[in-house]
């Protein structure tokens, strides 16, 4: 089980364009979550957006940095940034994505 909330309890069903960044020690990195027309802005969602919540069986990563993206005064995208600070907090990040990959059908490409 891995899964992306913006609100406790509420699965995003869009799966996101992710574009990660390493330095070259690897002691810090960012990922960059891209969804196009989550549900989390749907019509039908009534839920505020609190973070970007990924869940797993080890527990779950959290970060704030999420922004709504508009066309034409409609909300479009959601995009979310999560800073990795060490290379635990990279494995662990790399563990999730590997879960969530494989359960999403998402390929990874090095640049």
């Amino acid at each position: 089980m891995a899964e992306i909330q913006f609100s406790r309890g509420i699965t995003e069903e869009v799966v996101p364009d992710v574009r990660m960044t390493r330095s070259k020690d690897g002691t810090n990195g960012t990922a960059t979550f891209y969804f196009e027309n989550p549900k989390a802005l749907s019509v039908e969602s009534t839920e505020d957006i609190t973070g970007m919540y990924l869940l797993d069986e080890e527990g779950e990563l959290v970060t704030r940095e999420v922004k709504a993206k508009f066309i034409n005064g409609q909300p479009a995208a959601l995009e979310a940034v999560y800073v990795i600070k060490s290379v635990d907090e990279w494995n662990r990040f790399m563990r999730f994505m590997e879960r969530y990959a494989e359960e999403h059908g998402l390929g990874f490409t090095k640049s």
